[in-house]
């Protein structure tokens, strides 16, 4: 078995400058259009109709095994579309010992799959070898980034490829922090070299629970490391709200999209759904009317390009 790299290794990447993915050998990844999450409710429907989707976002945690019948599906439809491949127990803030065992088991999926990017949340979901399940926060202090730029060093030299970060929703204050959620992000992709994943939904649960503008956000984050939007309902309860990716998309975070685009240009959209499953066709009127959005936002070069992707696969159906 080859060695891993040990713990004394992150904390040589402690103190590591900023990386511009020129300097990793690293290009910006490409953009890729309009999506889906892809769920085993839809691969029958997916497989026989190949229908107009640009590409597939996957949980990488259901297909990181040996073989079985999900990853025989996976090649089927990855030789159609390409796959990007987003985690939920990657837990990139713990503070314990990199799982390797999770980190050899995505690589391994990374290099079968040939993913456009691989993702995971800023957050942290166990420590000591266990996984609570849950997409924990952060305070944003100066030695949590510090920790955090470490590992994110650590695992992208691990993978050989620069990781796509997504924000969180969240719920609570830290009292410590030091600096914004949008401060946060900004310095860790300047040290890292990552990129960041825009989750629209999270940043407006995340507004509205702790009462501050989300166009704020959008405004502190350097728009040239943003490289995937994600859209996503959520369940109000009146005095908060909660991600739980079971509703359509609201008028409120497709508002904010709107804005999103504006200020970050065209970025890979996906339309993310986990419970409640309805039809494929339901996801796809969804996905259509972030589609017109960015038709209506975007400059013409823009919109020439949006539509050449969006006709390549009806010529290939």
């Amino acid at each position: 078995m080859t060695a891993q790299p040990k713990v004394s290794k992150e904390l040589d990447l402690r103190d590591a400058g900023a990386r511009s993915s020129t300097e990793n050998g690293f290009s910006k990844p490409p953009f890729l259009g309009f999506g889906l999450g892809l769920r085993s409710e839809h691969y029958s429907e997916i497989l026989d109709n190949r229908p107009p989707i640009d590409w597939f976002e996957i949980l990488s945690e259901n297909f990181m095994v040996p073989g079985g019948q999900p990853l025989k599906i996976l090649d089927q439809i990855r030789a159609s579309y390409p796959i990007v491949m987003h985690g939920v127990s990657l837990s990139i803030a713990s503070t314990g010992e990199p799982n390797w065992d999770y980190l050899r088991s995505l690589k391994a999926l990374a290099e079968r799959v040939e993913p456009r990017w691989v993702s995971d949340h800023l957050c942290w979901t166990g420590v000591h070898g266990v996984n609570l399940h849950d997409l924990l926060p952060i305070p944003y202090t100066q030695e949590a980034l510090g920790h955090i730029c470490s590992r994110v060093q650590l695992v992208q030299e691990y993978l050989g490829r620069e990781l796509v970060l997504e924000n969180v929703s969240t719920y609570v204050d830290f009292a410590e922090s030091e600096m914004p959620e949008w401060e946060f992000l900004s310095e860790l992709t300047r040290r890292t070299g990552c990129w960041l994943l825009f989750d629209v939904n999270n940043v407006y649960v995340s507004a509205r629970n702790h009462g501050y503008d989300p166009v704020r956000f959008l405004e502190g984050i350097p728009a040239d490391r943003v490289v995937q939007f994600h859209l996503a309902g959520h369940s109000d309860m009146g005095d908060y709200i909660i991600d739980t990716h079971d509703h359509p998309v609201s008028d409120e975070v497709f508002e904010l999209y709107r804005k999103a685009l504006d200020r970050f240009g065209p970025v890979s959209t996906m339309i993310e759904r986990d419970d409640n499953i309805p039809p494929l066709a339901d996801l796809l009127e969804e996905l259509e009317r972030a589609r017109r959005i960015a038709e209506n936002v975007l400059p013409s070069q823009s919109l020439l390009q949006l539509n050449d992707r969006r006709n390549e696969h009806f010529r290939r159906a």
